[in-house]
């Protein structure tokens, strides 16, 4: 069984405990490269990160819950993101 897991660098409110919510947990054999993870400048930073499995997963929240905007996309090299107001 393999899961998927996001980890925040200290200082962030979790401390380094990975968070999991809305990941897959089982049979999840996909890597994330360097430069297919963005996060934006909201209060409340979210954080995008795409896979070499073709999806693209979402977090309005800094990490605490997970949704997959995108699926069966080809292997996702880079993620950007703009804030709009």
């Amino acid at each position: 069984m393999a899961s998927c897991a996001y980890t925040a660098a200290a200082p962030a409110a979790t401390s380094g405990k990975p968070l999991t919510n809305g990941l897959p947990q089982r049979d999840c054999y996909v890597n994330v490269l360097r430069d297919a993870m963005a996060v934006d400048s909201l209060d409340s930073c979210g954080v995008y990160f795409g896979t070499t499995g073709g999806q693209v997963y979402a977090s309005a929240d800094a990490g605490d819950h997970w949704s997959a905007i995108v699926e069966n996309l080809p292997a996702v090299l880079s993620v950007e993101v703009q804030t709009l107001q």
